[in-house]
This record gives C-alpha cells, sequence and structure tokens, in this order.
C-alpha cells in the first residue's frame, strides 16, 4: 500500500489561490426584463435592471443533476447516466420604499397569467430572458497580487438561459419586527444554463447591461 504524504500549512497555503474564492463577492445582473414590463409600472424601462444589480441580496450557483437509471441485468443493478438537469434558482432581494423591483416581478407574473381570467403571453420569448451570476475575485490577478482598491475579477460567470419567475415570495409584516429591512425571495425555472471563465478582464463599476 502506498504511503500518504504529509501535508504543511505552506503546502495548503501555496495551493489556495487568492485566499479562498468569498461567498459574498458576487454580482446577480438581469440585463434585460421583458420588454413589455416597462410600460406597466411607473418605474420606466431600464430602472429595474439598475436596482436589481444593487437589491439581489443573495443567490446560489446552479446545482446540476444527472439522474441514474438503473438497468436490470442477471440479479444484478447496473447504473447508466440519465438526463442532465438544473434546479430551480432563488434570487432574496431587499425591498426598498419605491417597491420598484417588487412591483415588476409582480407584473412579471401578471404577463405570464392574468389572476382574473388567466390569459397571458403565448410566446414564451415573451416571458424567457437570460440571467447572470458572476462570481468575483478580490483584485485583479492578472495584472497584480495586491487589491489596488478599484476592481474585481471575474473568476466564474454562470449564465442562466430562459428563466422566469415561478413564485414572488412573500413580505412578512409584524409590529414586533424592528431594525430589519423588508426582503423577498423569487424561485426562477431555469432551461438551461452556460459557464465561462475566469475572464481576462476586471468588472470596475455595475452597469445595468454589465457583461465582463
Amino acid at each position: 500500500m502506498a504511503s500518504l504524504e504529509n501535508k504543511s500549512i505552506s503546502q495548503f497555503k501555496s495551493q489556495l489561490i487568492g485566499g479562498g474564492a468569498r461567498p459574498n463577492l458576487f454580482q446577480v445582473s438581469i440585463p434585460t426584463f421583458p420588454s413589455t414590463i416597462a410600460g406597466l409600472w411607473q418605474a420606466g424601462a431600464g430602472q429595474e435592471q439598475q436596482d436589481f444589480n444593487f437589491f439581489a441580496k443573495a443567490t446560489a450557483l446552479p446545482a446540476q443533476n444527472i439522474a441514474a437509471i438503473d438497468v436490470p441485468f442477471r440479479g444484478r443493478t447496473f447504473k447508466v447516466a440519465g438526463d442532465r438537469t438544473i434546479d430551480n434558482w432563488t434570487v432574496t432581494i431587499i425591498n426598498d420604499e419605491k417597491f420598484n423591483l417588487r412591483t415588476a416581478f409582480e407584473q412579471w407574473t401578471e404577463l405570464i397569467a392574468k389572476l382574473d381570467n388567466n390569459m397571458g403571453a403565448t410566446e414564451p420569448s415573451a416571458y424567457m430572458v437570460d440571467a447572470d451570476v458572476y462570481q468575483l475575485g478580490r483584485g485583479n490577478q492578472k495584472k497584480s497580487q495586491n487589491n489596488n482598491g478599484d476592481n474585481n475579477i471575474v473568476l466564474k460567470q454562470y449564465q442562466f438561459v430562459d428563466i422566469f419567475p415561478i413564485t414572488v415570495g412573500d413580505i412578512a409584516l409584524s409590529y414586533e419586527s424592528s431594525d430589519t429591512i423588508e426582503e423577498f425571495d423569487v424561485e426562477f425555472a431555469v432551461q438551461s444554463i452556460r459557464i465561462s471563465g475566469p475572464a481576462d478582464s476586471p468588472i470596475t463599476s455595475t452597469p445595468a447591461n454589465a457583461n465582463p
């Protein structure tokens, strides 16, 4: 039996590139909300994208699943790979007093299916859009080992393809709640994902249509 190599803190340090990826360094973007939404609420076209960049408080990189298909053979079971699927994607959003994002997502669900008559958009392209999650590093690692204070390199980009909201979560109200800000979850159905990275260029700002 082969012996295992003893590992030191120094060896571990040399392997932990960038000091480790940080879960609080990320950016979420929906570059384009469904075009028909902008005319339905007061904020106007483009405001919801900018608000989403700032108020998307938490999310997750996507879980990817491959089902196992059991094939019986002579009293045994042989497993082969089945279909690959992507879990639903959830984003936690901070709510401000303008209610811009809350209104936008409510109008998005209204576009898909009206509550009073069950009418809605019939073309998937009318209510499906793409979204991006960027995992950021603490500095521009290609140019300097130290953070220069004004950029973050994109370590990984996940593009969620053809998403649409399936749940706009509730906002709990209570006289007992204090020292807190309202927030709510939006759960999206996801058709597929595209994965890229690390990117060659850092992002230095957060425009509504940021695409490093």
